[in-house]
């Protein structure tokens, strides 16, 4: 099986010190996503969850919305010259009467999201919930701890310092997933994967705490996966703030200590988290 870290050796340089020493690195592979058994996709991934990756990704396209939506989820044997298993090649199988998506060219790399959804016309007609009618709240106290719950979370991070991460809180802050890789968009994709196989879709209540910025692609997965409220401890594009403007999201960006900028959705704060013009 893959793993989500490797050892190197690497030359730290420190003022006029100069010592060899053994590094951990992110892993960072290609997988390849078909569906009934024909290419898809492929994405340049942290090995881990991949089953997660796979249907998530299927829901922020828009092809599934429930678990029994799919049949099943494997890795392809012979994915090899002498017919092994690198683990980086997996078939996903919908259900029948399930129809499959339209084929488009899907290519992903670990920094630019998923190529393809040019317009917010193209989430608006795909998604199957509203954020914009979740009713949910949010204290100042409990948006600000988040960053810091997320971090506590990262175990990959820890070793490597190379990874994004991506975790689904409740409106009290609790955790009920997190997930890391080296693209901000596949760590989003294994949560919705994960909310796929548990039954959890959609993610109403929720709040989705990311590392890094805010990019329309982000914002895109949230609405498709029903979640209310996006935050993210950078900044976010003007695409993704006008997207969440239009389908109700609450975006919060630049969240680090006690301070944060709110782009879109400033009615789910509550009257305390609210700061003086």
């Amino acid at each position: 099986m893959s793993r989500v870290s490797v050892k190197r050796r690497i030359l730290r340089v420190k003022d006029t010190a100069r010592t060899r020493k053994i590094d951990s690195l992110a892993a960072e592979e290609p997988l390849e996503i078909r569906l009934n058994g024909t290419p898809l996709t492929v994405t340049m991934r942290t090995p881990g969850d991949d089953f997660d990756l796979a249907a998530g990704f299927l829901v922020s396209e828009g092809a599934v919305g429930a678990a029994d939506d799919i049949a099943t989820i494997r890795y392809c044997a012979g994915a090899t010259v002498d017919g092994g298993n690198t683990y980086n090649v997996l078939d996903v199988r919908l259900a029948p009467g399930v129809p499959a998506p339209e084929p488009r060219n899907f290519y992903t790399t670990s920094s630019c999201g998923v190529c393809g959804k040019a317009s917010l016309e193209a989430v608006r007609t795909v998604a199957r919930w509203s954020a914009g009618d979740d009713p949910v709240e949010l204290t100042q106290p409990v948006i600000t701890s988040l960053p810091l719950r997320l971090r506590a979370a990262q175990r990959v991070f820890d070793r490597t310092g190379g990874l994004h991460a991506a975790g689904l809180f409740t409106a009290d802050g609790e955790a009920l997933c997190v997930r890391e890789d080296v693209g901000r968009h596949n760590a989003v994709d294994k949560l919705l994967g994960w909310a796929l196989t548990n039954g959890r879709l959609p993610l109403r209540g929720t709040v989705l705490m990311v590392s890094g910025r805010a990019s329309f692609e982000l914002v895109q997965k949230a609405v498709m996966g029903g979640i209310p409220v996006l935050a993210a401890v950078s900044a976010p594009s003007s695409l993704a703030v006008e997207l969440a403007a239009e389908e109700g999201l609450t975006l919060i960006g630049f969240l680090r200590g006690d301070s944060m900028n709110v782009y879109a959705g400033e009615h789910r704060l509550a009257e305390e988290a609210l700061l003086p013009d």
